[in-house]
């Protein structure tokens, strides 16, 4: 699989990327904390899918807690996909890689996420942003999150959470929150399909030559190989120099200052 941080990393870049152009009737930022926010739900919810497996990031992130949760969730996903399987889908062990990593999920979890905002109000808000904020501080942190341990993390992601639940007030805010979750479980799937391993982002939907879980995939020779040279080296590192630069772009006044900074002054 691809590695936490560069999921996570991947994450933060698109939700900086999209909070710009999401609708406020869809719970679009409307300042700098609130595209930050939203960018930060975004990275976090990008480890979600590997929720399926004990082996992932994902699954350490809240110690023992996260742990049982992902067994519980991969003995599910491989329910479902054997309830769902084509009759050229072969039998598996394990539930990873499985209905996690599909556009199933990811709407489902975004449209629960909102549903259980407008329901409960504040304390869904919160519950929502400890998980995403820690599992973002997990991946983003990297080793150093892994140094400090779960509880750590934790306690972070519970001060971060009360401080910025305020970011979404509102119904419309509800749904941009959902809207994160979504979109971030979306870039995870993304990030695995242009591994050599791909992913069964349409299953159990699409079939394709009596194949329900058939897997998305670029060609071979496009594929990178998960955790090689190539995502250490070059992928990962360039998703950091990106999102610094969308940081700096997304805070309020900064793309005017930088223009008059370099633009010289008519005279």
């Amino acid at each position: 699989m691809v590695m936490g941080p560069t999921h996570a990393m991947s994450g933060a870049a698109v939700g900086l990327a999209v909070a710009d152009l999401l609708p406020l009737d869809w719970g679009g930022p409307t300042s700098t904390a609130e595209t930050f926010t939203f960018a930060a739900v975004c990275a976090g919810a990008a480890l979600l899918p590997d929720l399926d497996t004990s082996q992932s990031t994902v699954s350490r992130s809240f110690g023992p807690v996260s742990n049982v949760v992902a067994k519980g969730v991969d003995a599910v996903s491989l329910g479902f996909y054997t309830v769902t399987k084509g009759k050229r889908d072969g039998k598996r062990r394990g539930g990873h890689r499985t209905l996690t990593h599909t556009a199933l999920f990811a709407a489902g979890i975004g449209a629960g996420v909102s549903a259980l905002v407008v329901q409960f109000g504040k304390p869904a808000i919160i519950a929502t942003l400890f998980i995403c904020l820690g599992l973002a501080l997990r991946g983003l942190a990297g080793e150093l999150a892994k140094e400090k341990g779960w509880l750590a993390v934790s306690a972070v992601a519970a001060v971060l959470s009360a401080l910025t639940w305020q970011s979404y007030p509102t119904e419309a805010g509800s749904t941009g929150l959902g809207v994160a979750v979504a979109l971030g479980c979306v870039t995870h799937c993304l990030g695995d399909a242009i591994t050599k391993e791909g992913v069964p982002f349409l299953a159990p939907f699409l079939t394709l030559g009596k194949e329900r879980w058939w897997e998305f995939r670029l060609p071979s020779f496009l594929s990178i190989r998960a955790g090689g040279p190539f995502e250490k080296v070059v992928l990962g590192p360039a998703l950091t120099v990106a999102v610094g630069l969308m940081v700096i772009w997304a805070i309020d006044g900064a793309p005017q200052a930088i223009y008059d900074a370099f633009m010289p002054v008519p005279q």
